[in-house]
């Protein structure tokens, strides 16, 4: 019958042991019509009312600049992350794991992952300090030394890069308004997903 018969656009699926038609799938959304931050470029001239928010321009902000940096650590032959770990090992070496774990804010086995990359990539070493090695403390190869004390010239490019064409005024003034959207953030997280641990006020002392 007429009726029974499967038309060019539709798909036969079998779930369950039941059989039911689809209509043909949508058309998959063109990646270069969405922007880095996910959100996909409406047509004709419409903007999204979400790319006016705040959270939409942190969100964007993020994003590249995560990919800024990413690219400059990449000179160093290093990954997103590797930086603070090495950093933090080049002002005070021989940490232990749990140490480094608190100090970057992570789970131990993703502090434990970092470490074991550093160690293939001969940046850093673990050793033993107590006789049946229960405790070991992470420390520094002297290339792993030599790429932590370059971090802070990555660090100094991506603020160069940051806050280009805008003026000393201007710097102070995002730095304070983002402390406050930090700090809304915080208080609702919790004390555990705190802000740093800078002076309250210290950006109007600045200012002064």
């Amino acid at each position: 019958m007429q009726g029974d018969r499967q038309m060019p656009w539709e798909a036969v699926v079998f779930r369950g042991g039941a059989e039911r038609r689809a209509g043909p799938s949508r058309p998959r959304p063109d990646p270069q019509q969405a922007d880095i931050a996910g959100v996909p470029a409406r047509g004709g001239g419409m903007k999204d009312p979400i790319a006016k928010s705040i959270g939409y321009r942190l969100n964007h902000t993020a994003r590249l600049q995560r990919a800024l940096s990413a690219r400059l650590l990449a000179d160093l032959g290093l990954f997103p992350g590797q930086e603070s770990v090495l950093k933090m090992l080049v002002e005070q070496d021989g940490r232990t794991m749990g140490e480094l774990a608190t100090a970057l804010r992570v789970r131990p086995p993703t502090a434990s992952k970092t470490i074991a990359r550093l160690t293939t990539q001969g940046l850093v070493e673990r050793r033993a300090t107590d006789g049946d090695g229960r405790l070991v403390r992470v420390f520094l190869t002297s290339t792993g030394r030599e790429r932590g004390l370059a971090v802070d010239g990555i660090w100094e490019a991506l603020e160069t890069e940051i806050v280009d064409g805008l003026d000393n005024k201007e710097r102070k003034r995002l730095r304070k308004l983002l402390r406050k959207v930090e700090k809304n953030l915080a208080a609702r997280l919790g004390a555990d997903h705190g802000a740093d641990d800078e002076p309250e006020g210290a950006e109007d002392d600045e200012e002064a």
